[in-house]
Formats: structure tokens, C-alpha cells, sequence
């Protein structure tokens, strides 16, 4: 399991301290030190779509001019924009290891993905 996000992030220090408690070993990458790797990225948008990976209701996004929040229109417009400006990503994006992707932090939800593991 891999986490992505932002380590001073309050829902990511959530996230990880839930996962922790909950006996869930997981990798954590961090955007500010590591970058956003494309090949993931390519996945989490396609496996969720852009409009649920670029987070909107954000400080970052308000701080964008209208231009900048304007040109986000696709997939590729998307990706191009939080690879630049990483903290524009939902956090935290997870990939499950079953190959999952989830984006955001919902206890409820993730207390019911571990209870369906076999």
C-alpha cells in the first residue's frame, strides 16, 4: 500500500495514524520531497478521474488566477497542472494493495475495504 501525499497535510496525518492504528503497513511518498510520479498519476486519473484527483475546494486552487483554473478542462490539463503544483492534489490518493485507488479520507470507507479482504 502506498500513500500519497503531503506530510504536514491534516487529513493525510489522519489517513496514516488510522492506517497505523488499524495494523495497516503502508509506504507514504511525499509530493513535496518526491515529486508527483506520471505514471501513477495516469492511473489514479483513470481509475477516478481528473475532476476527483484536483481538489477544488483547496486553498491552492483559490489562490490560481482565473485563467490558470480555466485551462484545467482535461485529463492532460489536469496532470500538467498538479504535477506543477502538487499541493492541488486531493490527499491522500492511496493505492490498495489490490490495486485500488482511492482519493480523499473517509474512515467509514475504509473500514469497510478492510473488512471485504479475504
Amino acid at each position: 500500500m502506498i500513500v500519497y501525499g503531503i506530510p504536514n497535510c491534516d487529513t493525510v496525518k489522519k489517513a496514516r495514524q488510522w492506517l497505523t492504528s488499524h495494523g495497516q503497513e503502508h509506504q507514504f511518498h511525499d509530493f513535496k520531497k518526491l515529486g508527483v510520479p506520471s505514471a501513477p498519476l495516469a492511473r489514479w486519473i483513470e481509475a477516478v478521474g481528473w475532476e476527483k484527483v484536483v481538489n477544488r475546494q483547496g486553498t491552492t486552487w483559490r489562490k490560481l488566477d482565473a485563467a490558470a483554473q480555466a485551462g484545467v478542462q482535461d485529463a492532460a490539463s489536469a496532470s500538467a497542472l498538479v504535477q506543477a503544483q502538487p499541493s492541488l492534489i486531493k490527499r491522500p490518493v492511496v493505492e490498495w494493495p489490490d490495486g485500488s485507488i482511492s482519493v480523499g479520507f473517509q474512515a467509514d470507507a475504509w473500514e469497510a475495504r478492510l473488512a471485504e479482504k479475504p
